[in-house]
């Protein structure tokens, strides 16, 4: 009966062994295999209609007056080996820009991986943000509040 029961337990641990070794953890943000329905679009012929059936709603709408981009991402990260001491590493990052005429109909896709993000130039531009501006009268107010309120 012991040597039975041994005999499970060696099994158990090899199979736990082979199991555990056999899938590596993975962490998905956005649409997960985004090259793969990318290839289903047709240019000139798919419209916004069939892009959300595949996709889903955009992560992102930027709209010209001319024409519509809509962007879809995905980011895959895979825990490290050994000798990363378990960090996350990127595997897979991936951006789907659709561009959209004024008819809703496909115009471009573009299909971006992450050496391609890397070598994309940025803008130093700042936007400054006009509607969090107070007027005259609320910093006024606000200032009478904070002197009221601060007696207390």
């Amino acid at each position: 009966m012991f040597l039975l029961f041994k005999n499970h337990c060696k099994i158990y641990l090899i199979l736990l062994v082979i199991l555990s070794s056999c899938q590596e953890p993975l962490k998905t943000h956005g649409i997960i295999y985004l090259e793969n329905r990318a290839n289903k679009l047709i240019i000139n012929k798919s419209n916004k209609n069939d892009v959300v059936k595949i996709f889903g709603q955009p992560q992102i709408i930027n709209s010209d007056k001319s024409n519509i981009s809509w962007i879809y991402m995905e980011r895959i990260l895979s825990k490290g080996k050994y000798h990363k001491l378990g960090q996350h590493i990127l595997k897979e990052n991936n951006i789907l820009i659709l561009d959209f005429n004024k008819y809703g109909i496909l115009q471009d896709k573009k299909l971006l991986n992450k050496d391609q993000i890397n070598k994309i130039k940025f803008s130093n531009k700042k936007t400054e943000n006009e509607l969090a501006q107070r007027s005259f009268i609320q910093n006024f107010l606000q200032s009478i509040k904070q002197k009221m309120y601060g007696n207390r």
